[in-house]
């Protein structure tokens, strides 16, 4: 039995008269550069939320790079990210030109350790940048504590994290700023790229409209030196149509969650901790083993496609050598790193897939 990694065109499959109406209807109308239909999606998200706003944009990292522009941050600043996650929560800091402050994450959850960040701040301190990594939202409320007692922004980034909630109430307002992608393996995915973020405060989503307008909210007036990055409206009438699912599809990641919990239980791996309050999406369902390598091999024998997040942390990537960020600095990141395995886990998987998956854990030896 094969067991891909994700199913994406199961998505498509499911709503393909629904998508392909909004497709064709979007093709009809002319309008190619937002428009009616990134208008309507942006509204619907926003509600979804519990936002007041929602800015559409090209990408996840371009909706990161926005928010942080829009809070001001720039050279001479330093933003708190965590040590432990993909990689473009730290681009997006680095092509502000300010400087990166990694906190390590809490071992138990792998999401940015409220307890370490108060030694990370400093004179320069502008941002606290939270990951909800793997969709499991952050303990959030110490985090705003801490900024606003130093007069900190808090800029979410839930790329991952669409439908989660954190204490009954959805990610997508907690903070300042929320960045989100709209990359097709998430769960809330288009068909090509895609993002956007929410906030309540009015200020931020004009200033993040125009950032990403080239620096325009009058056409050829430009007040400011932006950039190009606006959500598709064919990227967003698919987005409208998925999001009306999104609920049910995350409804059935949690249960597959649950049956891989409640049958992995008691094995020599570490399953994900759930804290009380937290209630996440399961974009990723993420074990720890000691013998990480060994275990994905035996399981793409049995045809089970696996993947690593993150194989390799952030401050140990080529990208940041002339940061100085030698090996043992960030010893939680690095020793988890080699031990996380990615199982499969999404709303069209069959439960003899998920048997099969567990089945092949189980004869692991």
């Amino acid at each position: 039995m094969n067991v891909p990694f994700l199913d994406l065109t199961g998505a498509y499959e499911e709503l393909k008269p629904d998508i392909d109406s909004a497709v064709l209807k979007v093709l009809s109308s002319g309008e190619y550069i937002l428009g009616k239909e990134v208008d309507l999606f942006e509204n619907e998200y926003a509600r979804f939320c519990g936002a007041r706003y929602c800015v559409g944009v090209a990408n996840g990292l371009d909706a990161i790079l926005l928010s942080l522009l829009a809070l001001g941050v720039g050279p001479g600043d330093e933003v708190i990210v965590p040590a432990h996650t993909f990689i473009a929560t730290w681009f997006a800091v680095t092509r502000t030109g300010a400087t990166l402050v990694p906190v390590e994450p809490a071992e138990c959850t792998y999401g940015l350790d409220p307890d370490r960040i108060q030694d990370a701040i400093g004179n320069r301190t502008r941002v606290i940048l939270p990951v909800h990594l793997y969709g499991q939202p952050v303990d959030l409320d110490p985090i705003l504590k801490i900024a606003r007692t130093h007069g900190l922004s808090v800029l979410e980034d839930a790329a991952q994290a669409h439908g989660s909630a954190y204490k009954g109430r959805r990610i997508g307002s907690h903070g300042d700023i929320v960045a989100w992608s709209f990359y097709p393996g998430k769960n809330l995915g288009a068909m090509g790229d895609g993002g956007a973020v929410t906030t309540d405060d009015p200020g931020l989503a004009d200033r993040i409209r125009v950032l990403g307008n080239y620096g325009s909210s009058l056409k050829y007036l430009h007040n400011v030196q932006g950039m190009n990055s606006r959500l598709d409206p064919l990227q967003a009438a698919i987005l409208r149509i998925k999001l009306k699912t999104l609920p049910e599809w995350n409804e059935r990641r949690r249960r597959i969650a649950g049956i891989y919990g409640s049958s992995l239980s008691g094995r020599e791996m570490l399953l994900p901790f759930v804290p009380p309050g937290i209630d996440p999406s399961w974009h990723l369902y993420v074990v720890r083993h000691r013998e990480r390598d060994r275990l994905r091999q035996h399981l793409l024998e049995a045809s089970i496609t696996t993947l690593i997040h993150y194989p390799v942390p952030p401050h140990l990537q080529p990208a940041y050598r002339d940061r100085n960020l030698a090996a043992g600095r960030f010893p939680i990141s690095e020793r988890i790193a080699p031990e996380l395995l990615s199982l499969p886990i999404g709303p069209h998987f069959r439960d003899e897939q998920i048997r099969h998956v567990i089945d092949t854990i189980l004869q692991f030896r």
